[in-house]
């Protein structure tokens, strides 16, 4: 096993390196390629093209009696390009919806194709052996005038990206003031459809018309999770075809039983699922602790809030308060008391006093936190009455959600629109910010 691993590595199988070359290539301006189709919702239309090259493909056999790359290329491109001015067609001349095309139009292109194929094979013709590679691909038959083509056409539409990256950037984002300002919208639209047929048919024979979309899209859709830059999620996502080109060709070589391109998609579908889950900003797992940490600082503001009111209360500040105490005041999970309280005094703020029974006391630090949020509460139910002319009876739930977002500029404003006041509607005291705490007193 180790041998074969140093063989794959070392690129000691000349079959070998033809056969990586073209799948890296195919990686990466897929991979990049796929950006703008998914930025611009077309990632559909990729599927519905990969799947209408197969007469095109079928055709070309027929004519030339053998599977020529460039005659095989060539009607490849010109079935993708029918297919596209089909579902085109279809969209602006009937109520027909553009899924329901793209469906329509990818089933009856890929079921002209199978039939035309199983006729192919039925035809005794000795060159059609192979042909129905291009259903699955199978890069292992890939022979170097292959490689070399369709690495041109690879080559091909990365240069093109870079060369009109801001022109593709201004359609992909905002195409409505790219028409405004008289930008050639048609010639656009014709180039990236152009590139899409085109980098769909040069990976043909390597994933197949059935997987080649996956190809398109996965890449694409795995760098979205990692930036909010263009030019970085271009970057990653070819970076994430070409690992996958990698990963699919190892597998491949080194159990001869697997083929490549389905394994170059399970590749991209695993950085993909990693994307999902542990990407820094976007990955559901930063999504959990975030609302994780925001409902442990809702529960801590509301357990302050509640010492702060029983303190108001009675006049009581130097009094410690049981946990049955802030409960009958606030309805929460005696579970989920216990742990805020116990965050509130890891962080300075309640002080634990323990006896029989025990109890929990504001710091310093932690009644000003607390007169901050009970502020901010009361000046949003004075706004909602005075200005938006609310009932007094209709504010408290609304306050209770803003009074943990609202900024300090956000709270300096509202002691502005307001002028200072001193009482909310229901007559109870606005505690002014401390100096030495750097609240919004004015």
């Amino acid at each position: 096993m180790t041998e074969i691993w140093a063989d794959f590595f070392l690129l000691q199988d000349p079959n070998l390196r033809w056969v990586l070359a073209g799948t890296v290539m195919l990686g990466l301006s897929a991979g990049a390629l796929g950006c703008f189709a998914v930025l611009r919702e077309r990632a559909l239309v990729g599927d519905a093209v990969a799947h209408s090259v197969l007469p095109g493909v079928c055709l070309a056999f027929i004519i030339t009696g053998d599977k020529d790359p460039l005659a095989l290329l060539i009607g490849s491109v010109v079935f993708g390009w029918i297919s596209l001015l089909v579902m085109d067609f279809v969209i602006r001349n009937s109520k027909i919806s553009t899924d329901t095309s793209i469906g329509m139009v990818l089933s009856v292109f890929f079921g002209l194709g199978v039939v035309m194929l199983t006729w192919i094979q039925n035809s005794g013709n000795a060159n059609q052996s192979g042909l129905d590679a291009f259903l699955f691909g199978n890069a292992a038959s890939m022979l170097p005038e292959d490689v070399l083509l369709f690495g041109f056409v690879s080559v091909m539409v990365l240069v093109t990206i870079i060369l009109l990256f801001k022109e593709l950037k201004l359609v992909s984002f905002d195409p409505g003031f790219a028409t405004v300002i008289g930008y050639p919208m048609k010639r656009m639209e014709v180039l990236m459809a152009t590139l899409l047929v085109v980098t769909i048919t040069a990976g043909l024979q390597a994933v197949g018309v059935v997987l080649m979309a996956s190809m398109l899209i996965i890449p694409a859709a795995a760098a979205r999770y990692w930036t909010d830059s263009l030019v970085v999620m271009l970057v990653i996502a070819a970076g994430v075809g070409a690992i996958s080109a990698i990963s699919g060709t190892f597998v491949s070589y080194t159990a001869p039983s697997m083929p490549t391109g389905p394994w170059m998609v399970v590749s991209a579908a695993a950085l993909f699922t990693l994307s999902f889950f542990f990407a820094p900003a976007r990955g559901e797992f930063q999504k959990w602790r975030r609302r994780r940490r925001q409902q442990e600082k809702v529960s801590g503001e509301n357990i302050l809030k509640t010492l702060y009111k029983l303190e108001e209360r009675d006049g009581l500040s130097a009094r410690s308060r049981t946990r049955r105490e802030i409960l009958k005041k606030r309805r929460m999970e005696p579970a989920s008391l216990k742990k805020g309280l116990r965050r509130l005094v890891s962080q300075g703020l309640v002080q634990h006093l323990k006896g029989q029974p025990s109890g929990y006391l504001l710091t310093e630090g932690g009644r000003e936190e607390a007169k901050r949020i009970v502020r901010i509460h009361r000046l949003w139910e004075l706004y909602l009455t005075e200005k938006l002319q609310l009932p007094g009876d209709h504010v408290h739930d609304p306050a209770e959600s803003m009074e943990h977002v609202i900024t300090p500029e956000l709270e300096q404003q509202l002691m502005r629109i307001l002028n200072n006041p001193e009482e909310d509607p229901h007559n109870k005291r606005i505690p002014k910010a401390s100096p030495r705490s750097g609240g919004a007193a004015l």
